[in-house]
């Protein structure tokens, strides 16, 4: 028996379908434009309600004339349905969290500032609010990312504060919230604005860390913030009873020097409570230089505060703790080696009895993404007494995300294969799965393509597991927020491709051609090259580098995930690590040959490579080794491997790459570092860089410029200002749009495709 099968279950087509069956004519559809894109909605992760009858969730609009984002709160029939708006409110409002019984809803809110959290009732036979939303939080320092405990008598949220401002200083009469407020109105109406640093870590990704920590609070979910402020709201639970309402202050349950949850760049939440409400587990890391160590920590800690308990041990990252339903266990994602970012995230199940930690995936190649808990018998013993706790969870594969199970016995724990049908498992291996969530017999996800943004879909899994069959597993599509926008747009599939790459090793490429594509003309090329470097081109969406938008003014896309991409298998990860310039170059020049002699219509004459982050490494390698390229792009790339060190803020990244700082390992530093081949670079290149890219520092992409100039290379320079890593403003972004197909277009100009 294979240990993982991905779930075969017959998909309904409405989960693949990309527009209604109302779809306008082929000839009424038209290109994909920077607009079209900025209209669709972005939404977010599945919320369902306890008794499994709707399913909330946070959506994004983009209003482009006013260059804002705004995130409102929306409700679905968890049948599927029109999706429509929980609270009219302008206020941008996001995270919604049903209370355990459903009663009651949270959210967070920036109808003040900074956001706090909000509470109000709901109905469920309704699908709506009742009464009028109030505050919970008040907290000078902002409140994000509630959670509820599974008994309905807490709410856990984070809130980034000073630590020496827990306890309050002695004798200050001040309780922990005037000692933050205080430090925080010195710092905006200080005279002076310098900053002191003794140790690293001052800034980290965009912004300066200001002294702050971010730690989890607890306060009682009858607490009604607006009672500071002299308001009682008639509908707050406190007046319900017919008693006085309750105002708390917000309690820290991690204070101390150390953030709680540690940054993160989104995905599923840092900390869980227990399923009686009594315990806190949380991710930390408490490493003495955090600029060198991904060794984040898992802690348990009383709900009431206390001294927190370490029960991870990996010398890596232990992250996401997610209790089973029972309460039995803790599972979380773990790596295994210390330094290194991109280790294969493996699932451990920890059991609060024994005090034991199993490694339920040692025989599972990839690395587990999202994951939920859920509680079905077997079928060989369906008393629900006896149900094991199962698993199911993502995993990245081969530029895809399916779902995967796993049925969880401590003593023998194996996969559980759910009647695998070989007519769907190609299509399950298309999904692009994530956010994972359980609600009474339904497992809700997130899916993407490269053709479509995020939805949301259901698959109602049966009581008892062993019974699986096309007839009793019914998944659909839930929302269909973009699909009357998505009807109107002429965009082509993704399409994928093997060659032999570096040590005559299998290598994946996928290709999206341009609308109206005749095989008969010839089509100038965009090549484009992923960052991580331990990332991955897949049947996913982005808004950054939107390979469908790449290809909507006449252009064929190709993008190949070469040595050191996820997706294939931790050792073909490992593989890039201190051989930057080596087997990935073999790979993008053998996939460039490879398309080049396997499909006729690419014009080898108009070429261009375009890249950020490591892919912006890679295109300023490029410059110092082939001349095959008309122009290039460089977004956000390391130039020079040496000074970029001294410059960067995680400094486990280069410490793992480069085995080492550059004084103990100059000769591979400066013998993967573009700067070093400056007196080759010949083609046309834009440099585009962010002022507040603390990953990679806006000095690298000035020295590739100034070198570019110096040399009279024709160059040109897109400067950010108020922009990090990413271009996330919407009118940056369509200035970056503009700008990087206006350079491509300057030099293989589509209009003389034939």
């Amino acid at each position: 028996m294979k240990f993982f099968t991905v779930l075969t279950f017959v998909l309904a087509s409405s989960i693949f379908a990309q527009a209604p069956s109302s779809s306008p004519p082929a000839n009424a559809k038209h290109p994909f434009t920077f607009e079209d894109m900025m209209k669709m909605k972005r939404v977010g992760a599945p919320v369902p309600s306890p008794d499994g009858k709707w399913v909330m969730f946070d959506c994004i609009d983009v209003d482009l004339g006013a260059n804002t984002k705004i995130s409102h709160l929306w409700i679905v029939s968890a049948n599927g349905g029109e999706s429509k708006r929980l609270n009219e409110t302008p206020n941008h409002e996001e995270r919604p969290r049903f209370s355990p019984d459903g009663k009651r809803l949270i959210w967070t809110s920036k109808a003040t500032d900074p956001t706090q959290i909000w509470m109000c009732d709901f109905d469920s036979e309704a699908g709506r609010l009742v009464g009028k939303p109030h505050q919970v939080t008040n907290i000078s320092t902002g409140a994000d990312g509630a959670i509820w405990s599974p008994d309905g008598k807490n709410i856990v949220f984070v809130s980034s504060v000073y630590p020496e401002c827990n306890p309050p200083p002695p004798g200050s009469g001040a309780t922990s919230d005037d000692c933050n407020k205080q430090r925080d109105e010195e710092l905006k109406n200080g005279k002076v604005k310098a900053k002191i640093f003794t140790r690293l870590f001052y800034r980290h990704w965009n912004a300066f860390t200001e002294f702050k920590r971010s730690h989890l609070f607890v306060v009682g979910a009858d607490a009604d913030a607006s009672v500071e402020a002299g308001v009682s709201p008639a509908n707050s639970p406190a007046m319900r009873l017919g008693q006085p309402p309750l105002h708390q202050e917000p309690r820290d349950l991690t204070p101390g020097d150390h953030d709680v949850p540690p940054f993160s760049l989104g995905g599923q939440d840092m900390y869980a409570i227990s399923p009686d409400g009594q315990a806190l587990a949380y991710t930390s890391n408490i490493d003495e230089v955090e600029a060198t160590s991904t060794n984040d920590e898992i802690f348990v800690v009383p709900i009431t505060g206390g001294t927190p308990r370490k029960i991870s041990t990996s010398p890596g990252a232990d992250t996401t703790p997610l209790y089973s339903p029972d309460g039995k266990y803790i599972a979380w994602r773990s790596q295994a080696r210390a330094g290194f970012e991109a280790d294969k995230w493996r699932l451990l199940v920890y059991d609060r009895q024994s005090g034991k930690t199993r490694d339920l995936t040692e025989k599972f190649d990839r690395s587990v993404g999202s994951f939920t808990w859920v509680a079905l018998a077997m079928s060989d013993d369906p008393d629900p007494k006896n149900a094991p706790n199962t698993i199911f969870f993502t995993a990245e594969d081969h530029g895809r995300s399916p779902i995967y199970c796993l049925s969880v016995k401590l003593e023998n724990p194996t996969a559980y294969i759910p009647g695998p049908d070989p007519r769907v498992e190609k299509q399950m291996r298309e999904l692009h799965a994530d956010d994972l969530t359980f609600a009474k017999s339904t497992l809700f996800f997130t899916d993407m393509s490269a053709t479509a943004p995020n939805e949301i879909n259901g698959m109602w899994m049966p009581d008892v597991l062993g019974t699986f069959s096309s007839d009793v597993v019914a998944p659909k599509r839930i929302t269909h927020t973009n699909d009357a926008l998505l009807s109107q747009i002429d965009m082509q599939p993704l399409e994928s491709f093997t060659f032999k790459g570096a040590n005559d090793e299998a290598v994946e490429g996928f290709m999206v051609k341009p609308p109206g594509f005749d095989p008969n003309k010839k089509y100038p090329l965009k090549f484009l090259i992923h960052g991580g470097p331990q990332g991955a081109w897949g049947n996913d969406w982005t808004y950054r580098w939107n390979a469908e938008l790449f290809a909507a003014s006449g252009y064929v896309v190709v993008m190949i995930n070469f040595h050191g991409s996820t997706g294939y298998g931790q050792k073909f990860t490992d593989s890039i690590s201190g051989d930057w310039g080596g087997k990935p170059y073999v790979d993008l020049m053998k996939g460039l040959d490879y398309v080049e002699k396997t499909y006729p219509f690419i014009d080898k004459n108009r070429e261009a490579a375009l890249g950020a982050s490591y892919g912006g490494y890679m295109a300023n390698w490029l410059l110092g080794h082939t001349d095959r390229f008309k122009c290039i792009v460089s977004h956000d790339g390391m130039f020079n491997t040496e000074s970029a060190f001294g410059t960067t803020e995680e400094l486990w990244f280069p410490n793992w790459e480069f085995h080492g700082p550059p004084w103990k390992q100059r000769e591979l530093y400066r013998k993967w570092s573009p700067h070093m081949f400056a007196d080759k670079f010949k083609t046309p290149t834009l440099v585009v860089h962010g002022q507040l890219d603390y990953r990679l520092d806006v000095s690298q992409g000035f020295d590739l410029f100034t070198t570019l100039q110096t040399l009279k290379v024709p160059s040109k320079m897109l400067y950010f200002p108020d922009e990090g890593h990413w271009v996330l403003k919407p009118q940056n972004s369509r200035l970056w749009y503009k700008t990087v197909n206006d350079w491509v277009d300057q030099w293989c100009s589509p209009a003389g495709s034939r």
